[in-house]
């Protein structure tokens, strides 16, 4: 597979799988401590990595969980944010400018603080109270934030799954080598044939929309200068459906949680208006042994290991490193 190194993506995978038992003591131990409300917070893909389990929480329990970009809730504040509010981040490199002066408001506001990170000796990991680490360059952080927000809920009899589908964790590593697997000649099938494309429009919903809107920001736009519009599926009929010609370049996002017919629904009216409109499932790919429950929660994960295959073969067809940036950290502003 294209610039795919298989001992460490299974490496770091499951570096963070096996932050389990530390997740749940700390989880198990910030409930009985009283805590009240959880800030999710990040800046760009990590801000869009939190969504998902703002929605899982949004869904199963009454703990105010709210995921909030850090520029923003430095100026806007939160209501709740105290010494009973959990704020929770993730960096990869642990250096992100914007978290790492987030993380310093809210621990002003007397907020417990908890980083994942796969530098525990890099700023973020050193300022907050709590650093969770994994492998460096371990991406996403889904893995690591399904088993904190779940072991809480579950903690406050919430979610009752929770066992199941962190067990199942355990075969993230393997899984995940086998959708980058199935997911090769795809990938390299839809660069080679979108190699002039220059505006992408990006359809996903429910879990899948933090997703849909870290692909369309972080990939397409930030690492590879393509226009996008990004639209939840549940959103398509209110607006951005104009934009959709005969033939824009529509990626859809589908998974298998309760807001499928959302995205099913958004798929047909852009196969009736477009002529190129690709549909990137969960339910193509196998993940045998995992419950229907976990893959519903799973569509971030899988959908981030298929779509790295698409980005990589982008760049290569494109002759446009994944790396290279204009502005980002490159000039003040």
């Amino acid at each position: 597979m294209l610039d795919f190194n298989e001992d460490e993506f299974r490496q770091r995978i499951a570096s963070a799988v096996a932050l389990r038992p530390q997740v749940e003591d700390l989880a198990d131990s910030l409930i009985e401590q009283g805590i009240d409300n959880v800030l999710l917070i990040g800046s760009g893909g990590t801000y869009a990595q939190m969504l998902p389990y703002e929605h899982l929480a949004q869904r199963r329990s009454t703990l105010p969980v709210r995921a909030a970009i850090s520029k923003e809730l430095i100026e806007s504040g939160d209501s709740r944010l105290g010494k009973s509010t959990l704020a929770v981040f993730a960096s990869v490199t642990g250096t992100t400018r914007d978290v790492i002066e987030a993380i310093e408001y809210v621990k002003d506001k007397g907020a417990i603080t908890v980083a994942f990170t796969g530098h525990p000796e890099s700023p973020i990991g050193q300022s907050v109270e709590h650093v969770l680490s994994s492998k460096p360059k371990t991406w996403p952080f889904d893995m690591q934030l399904l088993l904190l927000v779940g072991r809480l809920l579950h903690t406050r009899g919430e979610f009752p799954d929770y066992a199941k589908v962190a067990d199942d964790l355990a075969g993230l590593p393997e899984a995940l080598v086998k959708v980058a697997e199935a997911a090769e000649e795809g990938a390299q099938s839809f660069a080679e044939s979108h190699k002039d494309s220059a505006y992408y429009f990006l359809i996903g919903g429910g879990p899948l929309w933090g997703f849909t809107y870290l692909y369309s920001m972080c990939i397409l736009e930030e690492m590879q200068w393509l226009h996008t519009t990004r639209v939840n599926s549940a959103e398509l009929f209110h607006g951005s459906l104009e934009l959709i010609e005969e033939d824009t370049s529509v990626m859809v996002f589908k998974g298998e949680d309760e807001t499928r017919p959302l995205t099913d629904r958004a798929e047909a009216f852009t196969k009736r208006v477009s002529g190129d409109v690709t549909v990137f499932d969960t339910k193509d790919y196998e993940l045998a042994g995992f419950s229907d429950e976990t893959r519903a929660l799973m569509g971030p994960i899988v959908l981030d290991t298929v779509m790295d295959r698409v980005a990589k073969h982008l760049a290569r067809v494109r002759d446009h490193s994944l790396d290279l940036r204009r502005y980002y950290r490159v000039m003040e502003y």
